[in-house]
C-alpha cells in the first residue's frame, strides 16, 4: 500500500482545512427562498389541513394503543386539546418486528399532530372508536357476512396489520386530493412532508401483507390478498366515486402498464396515487356512505370547519 510522504500529507490536510473554512464562512443557502410577499398559510389551507388532523388523530391513537398500550393522553395530552379519549383502544399481541414498525408509526403520528397544530392550529381530538367490534363491523361489511369469530385487530400481528390497511391509505389519498388547492408556501411544504410519510407507512403495510398474500387468515379461510381486495372494494363502494382503491393483487387491466397482477402500491392507470375529497373520505371513515351521517371510527363526527359543515346539512 502506498504511503503518503510528509509533504503530501501536509498538502492533503491543507486542502481539507481549506474546504472546511470555505463551508464555514461561505454562508451557503440551505433553505428554499420565497418571494417577500408570499403568504405562508392561506385560510382555506388551514381548513383543509385541519380536516386532515382528524385522520392523523385516528392513526396516532390506533398505533399508540396497538404498540404501547396507551394513547395520546399518555404521550402528549396537550395535543388532544380536551377531546375525549378513544373508545376501545388496547395493546395488540404483536411480534418483535411488527411492534417496532407500529411504534415508529405511532411516534410519527404524534409528530404530525404537533406540526399541524403549530402550523395551522389544532382541533380537539374527535371521539374515536377503536374497539374490536367496530373493526369487526368493517370487515363484516367488506365480506358481506359476519365473520366468525368476529375479526379482532388486536388478536395478533397479521390481524393488526390487516386492520392497519384500513387507515393510513385514507390520509394518503386525502393529501393527494388537497394538494392542488393548497396555496401557501408553508402549507405546501407541510402537506408534502406529511404525504411522504403517510405514503411510506402505507407502502410498508402493503409490502408486509404482499409478502403474505397467499397466506390464509385463520380461522376465516380467506387469504391475506382476499382481505385487502375486499376492504378496497368496500371503500370504493362507500366513497361512490369509482375505483380509487386497490388490493395487493389486481387483474392485469389495473396493474402497472397493464402488465402486473402484483399491486404493492395502489395507483391509477398512469401509476400516480389516487386522490379523494373530504366528502369521499368521510363516507368511508364514517362507514355510512354518507358524509352527513357520522359513525364508524367517528361516532360523533369529525372536527374542523369542513367536517362540521357536512354535519349541518341534511
Amino acid at each position: 500500500m502506498a504511503v503518503l510522504s510528509a509533504s503530501a500529507s501536509a498538502t492533503v490536510m491543507l486542502m481539507i482545512l481549506s474546504n472546511l473554512i470555505y463551508v464555514i464562512f461561505s454562508d451557503p443557502i440551505c433553505q428554499p427562498t420565497y418571494p417577500p410577499d408570499a403568504i405562508p398559510v392561506y385560510e382555506e389551507d388551514r381548513d383543509l389541513l385541519q380536516f386532515a388532523e382528524n385522520l392523523e388523530f385516528l392513526e396516532a391513537e390506533f398505533f399508540l394503543w396497538g404498540a404501547l398500550g396507551h394513547g395520546l393522553d399518555g404521550i402528549a395530552p396537550e395535543l388532544a386539546m380536551g377531546g375525549p379519549p378513544p373508545i376501545g383502544g388496547q395493546k395488540a399481541k404483536l411480534d418483535f418486528l411488527t411492534e417496532n414498525i407500529i411504534t415508529e408509526f405511532a411516534y410519527q403520528e404524534v409528530g404530525h399532530l404537533r406540526i399541524l397544530e403549530s402550523t395551522v392550529g389544532g382541533i380537539p381530538r374527535p371521539q374515536l372508536n377503536l374497539s374490536a367490534p367496530n373493526f369487526a363491523s368493517v370487515f363484516d361489511a367488506a365480506f358481506g357476512y359476519a365473520l366468525m369469530p368476529p375479526f379482532d385487530p388486536y388478536h395478533d400481528s397479521l390481524s393488526y396489520m390487516l386492520a392497519s390497511y384500513v387507515i393510513p391509505y385514507m390520509g394518503l389519498v386525502g393529501y393527494v386530493g388537497a394538494n392542488p388547492i393548497i396555496n401557501g408556501y408553508q402549507s405546501k411544504r407541510l402537506l408534502a412532508g406529511l404525504l411522504g410519510v403517510e405514503s411510506g407507512q402505507d407502502a410498508v403495510i402493503r409490502m408486509y401483507l404482499y409478502e403474505r398474500a397467499k397466506e390464509v387468515v385463520h380461522p376465516y379461510h380467506h387469504t391475506v390478498a382476499e382481505f385487502t381486495i375486499r376492504i378496497s372494494e368496500l371503500r370504493n363502494r362507500l366513497a361512490m366515486c369509482g375505483i380509487k382503491d386497490e388490493g395487493i393483487i389486481v387483474p392485469l387491466e389495473l396493474g402497472a402498464e397493464n402488465r402486473t397482477e402484483s399491486n404493492v402500491l395502489s395507483a391509477n392507470t398512469d401509476s400516480i396515487s389516487y386522490s379523494r375529497t373530504p366528502g369521499e373520505i368521510l363516507r368511508v371513515v364514517y362507514s355510512s356512505g354518507d358524509e352527513h351521517v357520522p359513525g364508524g371510527f367517528y361516532p360523533n363526527g369529525a372536527n374542523g370547519r369542513i367536517a362540521q359543515e357536512f354535519l349541518k346539512k341534511p
